[in-house]
C-alpha cells in the first residue's frame, strides 16, 4: 500500500517512531501485519471520512474515523484490515521499553498495558499530533528535544487515559529544586542545537520524565524546548550585533542545521528575518 501513499513522512526520537501517512484514493486496500515485539501503535486521524474493517481472530468489526478519532493496538497481535476510504493519520510507534517506563512512572495503581480502542475521538491527542506535523514536514529542522518532549507527553497521556487504572489526584506545586534547575539549564545550554532528550535530563535529576517536564514549566514558565529556543534566539541576537559574522556563521554557532533553518526559526520567533533585524539594529545604533 506504500506505493499509493500521497504523503509518507517520518522521524524518530528516543524509542518512538512518528509517521504521517496520507492516501487520497478511493480504492480498497488490504493491510496485514504479523505479530512482533515492536510495541504499541497509536493512530490519530487528521481528517474526516475514513473507515476500515478490522478482522479479528473470532470476529470482524467496522470502524469509522473522523478528524480526531484514534486507534490503539499492540504489535504483539496479528492485524488485518480492509481500508475502505482515503485517510490521513499521524502514527506513533511506541517501543516496549518506552511504554514500560511510562507505566512505571504513572502514579496510582500499576497497570500492565493499554486498552485497545478504535474510532474513539480524542481532542488532546489531535492537538498534540497537530503540533508534530511541522517537524514531520521538515525533519531536518526537527529538534530531538521538541519531538521527545511531545512523544513523552503523548505516551504519558495514553497511560493516564487508556491504562485502565484509577488515577490519583494530580500533584500540584511541582517546582524544581535550585540544583535541579541549574543542572537542567546547564545540560540544555551545552546542547544548544536541541540534540538532547528529556530522558537524559530527567535521569540526571533523578526525576520521572513527565514530572520533570511539568516541574520545569512551573519553575521557568516555559517548557524545556521553549526555554532552549529563547536561549538560542538571545545568543543569535548577540552574535548579529557583530557585523563581521555572516548569517551562516551565526546559524552554525547557534546550532541550526543551516542558514535557511536559522532564518525560518528567527523569523517565527522575532517577527522579522535575521538580516532585517541586523540592519534595523545597525540603523538604531
Amino acid at each position: 500500500m506504500a506505493n499509493h501513499l500521497q504523503r509518507d513522512q517520518g522521524l524518530r526520537a528516543n524509542g518512538i517512531e512518528i509517521h504521517r501517512k496520507t492516501m487520497d484514493r478511493h480504492q480498497l486496500h488490504h493491510v496485514e501485519t504479523e505479530p512482533s515485539a515492536r510495541g504499541v501503535l497509536l493512530g490519530i486521524s487528521m481528517r474526516d471520512g475514513h473507515s476500515r474493517r478490522v478482522v479479528g481472530r473470532h470476529h470482524a468489526a467496522c470502524h469509522d474515523f473522523d478528524k480526531g478519532s484514534i486507534y490503539i493496538r499492540s504489535f504483539s497481535e496479528r492485524y488485518r484490515a480492509d481500508i475502505r476510504r482515503p485517510f490521513d493519520f499521524v502514527l506513533l510507534e511506541i517501543s516496549h521499553a518506552n511504554l514500560e517506563r511510562a507505566l512505571e512512572e504513572k502514579q496510582g495503581q500499576r497497570v500492565a498495558s493499554l486498552d485497545h480502542v478504535a474510532g474513539v475521538r480524542d481532542d488532546v491527542l489531535l492537538s498534540l499530533a497537530g503540533a508534530l506535523t511541522p517537524a514531520l514536514e521538515q525533519p531536518a529542522d526537527a529538534s530531538l528535544l521538541f519531538v521527545d518532549q511531545l512523544g513523552i507527553a503523548m505516551t504519558s497521556y495514553l497511560v493516564e487515559t487508556y491504562g485502565g487504572a484509577v488515577t490519583t489526584a494530580p500533584r500540584t506545586n511541582r517546582i524544581l529544586s535550585r540544583s535541579h534547575e541549574a543542572r537542567a539549564k546547564e545540560m540544555l545550554r551545552s546542547r544548544i542545537d536541541g540534540n538532547i532528550s528529556i530522558t537524559e535530563i530527567a535521569d540526571a535529576c533523578g526525576l520521572s520524565r513527565s514530572y520533570f517536564i511539568h516541574a520545569f514549566r512551573e519553575t521557568t514558565g516555559q517548557t524545556p524546548h521553549q526555554w532552549l529556543i529563547a536561549q538560542r534566539m538571545e545568543h543569535a541576537r548577540a552574535l548579529l550585533a557583530d557585523f563581521a559574522l555572516s548569517l551562516a556563521d551565526i546559524a552554525a554557532a547557534c546550532g541550526f542545521s543551516d542558514q535557511s533553518h536559522f532564518t525560518r526559526a528567527f523569523s517565527r520567533y522575532s517577527g522579522v528575518p535575521p538580516g532585517v533585524w541586523r540592519r534595523k539594529t545597525r540603523v538604531e545604533n
